[in-house]
C-alpha cells in the first residue's frame, strides 16, 4: 500500500497507526513534497467514482485563501487537476493508493476501508 499524508496531519498519524496495528506494509508519500500528478488525480477521480470536491482539502488554509468554494463551480475537471496538482495542500489527505497504482479511498473513506 501507499499512504499519501502530510506529517503534521492528525487524521494521517491515526491512518499511520491503524496500519502499523493491522501488520499492513505501506510506504509513506509526503503529499507536500511528492505532489500528485494531474495524471495521478484524475486516474484515483476516475476509479473513486467520487465528486472531484472530493478530492479537494475544503478545510484547508490555501483552499481557504485561493477562495474556490466560490470558483470550483466554473472549473472544468482538466483545470481542477491541474489546479490540484500545483499545491499538495490543496488535496485531501490522506488517500490510500494499492502497490500497483489503483485507488483505494481518500479521506475519512480510508478510516472506513480500514477498519
Amino acid at each position: 500500500m501507499i499512504l499519501i499524508g502530510y506529517k503534521k496531519c492528525t487524521t494521517c498519524k491515526g491512518i499511520e497507526k491503524m496500519l502499523d496495528e493491522k501488520g499492513i506494509k505501506y510506504t509513506y508519500r509526503e503529499i507536500d513534497k511528492d505532489i500528485p500528478t494531474k495524471v495521478e488525480l484524475k486516474k484515483w477521480h476516475k476509479a473513486s467514482g467520487l465528486d472531484i470536491k472530493r478530492f479537494f482539502n475544503t478545510s484547508g488554509l490555501v483552499y481557504r485563501d485561493m477562495n474556490l468554494k466560490d470558483k470550483l463551480g466554473d472549473m472544468s475537471d482538466d483545470e481542477k487537476y491541474k489546479l490540484l496538482s500545483t499545491n499538495g495542500m490543496l488535496v485531501k489527505r490522506p488517500i490510500l493508493i494499492k502497490d500497483d497504482g489503483s485507488f483505494v479511498a481518500v479521506g475519512p473513506d480510508v478510516k472506513k476501508y480500514l477498519a
